[in-house]
Formats: structure tokens, C-alpha cells, sequence
């Protein structure tokens, strides 16, 4: 196996355990507010998805896009194969069109050395949207009752921004902290 094999194996298998790891917790804690089906006022997976997909890249979206089949077909849409592959698709590779279309459009460096907040706030905002379109677009399209249209955009939107805000704020905290933890320990 060669060197690229071996990490893109990595990157799809920390992805995947991750990602259903963070969907089953986000699942069991906003459980309450939730919109309606696969819909979330806020949802920490979307963070997840951004920020493995732009560590990652493609691995990572195949990753999140084995995961997100597997819970879907295990969960709800378990009757409707060609739903699930839609949907795992959609989840998967929105936050890689993103990480795409950001490259593309503005100055940053493939490897993300020069990421700042503005840049990161406008990469939440773009991958938000792609997320949440290309959802409601498939979820209108399959003609799933009680799941697509305009509100649910505006609530899977939300959503996306809040979790995604949330996710890249405890990372960053995080890795702060670690830092900072680091430099008293002798």
C-alpha cells in the first residue's frame, strides 16, 4: 500500500467514526430542538463535516458520506435505498463543493496556513448554504413529507451556522487550551 493509500484509508475511517459519533450525540442533545426530520436548529455535525472535509479533503467526504448512508439506511429511511445514497452524497461532498468553490474564489492555501476568520466565516457561510440547498432541493425532490421547502432551508441554515460556529469555536478553544497546557507542564 502506498503512503497516500494508507492516509486516505485513515482519513475515511476517522471521518466516518467521528462524524455518526457527533450525529448520535447531537442527535440525543438537541433532540428538543429539532425542526422536523434530519432538521436541527442546531447542529454540531455540520461543524464536523466542514472541518474534516477542509483537514481531509476528499477522503474526508467519503468518509462522512459512508457514514451518513449507514445511518440513514439503519435509521429512518431504511425502506428508500436511492433517498439514502442522495442524501449521504449531499452530506458528504456539500462541505467538499465548499472547501472547492473557497479555494477557488479566494486566497487561501491548500494546506489552510493562512486561514483566518473572515475567510473561515465566509467558508461556514458558503458550506452552509451548499449543505443546506442541496438538502432540501433532494428532500423536496424524493417527495418527503414534512422535510423540504423554504422554512426548512431557513432551519437547516441556521443550523449549519450554529453548529459550525460552535464546533470551530471548541476546536479552536481546544487547541488553545492544549497549548496552554503544554506550557506548564515541565
Amino acid at each position: 500500500m502506498t503512503k497516500y493509500t494508507t492516509e486516505g484509508l485513515i482519513g475515511i475511517a476517522i471521518s466516518a467514526n467521528t462524524y455518526a459519533l457527533l450525529f448520535y450525540l447531537n442527535d440525543w442533545l438537541t433532540q428538543y430542538v429539532a425542526y422536523g426530520l434530519g432538521v436541527s436548529w442546531i447542529y454540531l455535525p455540520a461543524g464536523l463535516r466542514l472541518f474534516l472535509t477542509l483537514i481531509f479533503g476528499f477522503p474526508g467526504a467519503l468518509g462522512i458520506a459512508l457514514a451518513t448512508f449507514l445511518i440513514s439506511y439503519l435509521g429512518v429511511f431504511s425502506q428508500d435505498l436511492v433517498t439514502c445514497i442522495g442524501i449521504a452524497i449531499i452530506s458528504g461532498f456539500a462541505p467538499y463543493l465548499a472547501r472547492v468553490f473557497v479555494l477557488m474564489n479566494i486566497k487561501i492555501a491548500p494546506d489552510l496556513s493562512d486561514l483566518n476568520f473572515p475567510k473561515l466565516l465566509f467558508c461556514m457561510v458558503i458550506y452552509a448554504l451548499f449543505s443546506s440547498g442541496l438538502h432540501q432541493w433532494w428532500f423536496a425532490t424524493r417527495g418527503l413529507a414534512n422535510t423540504g421547502g423554504i422554512n426548512y432551508f431557513i432551519a437547516m441554515f441556521t443550523g449549519d451556522v450554529m453548529g459550525t460556529v460552535l464546533m470551530v469555536t471548541s476546536i479552536k478553544y481546544g487547541l488553545d487550551y492544549l497549548k496552554d497546557f503544554r506550557k506548564i507542564r515541565p
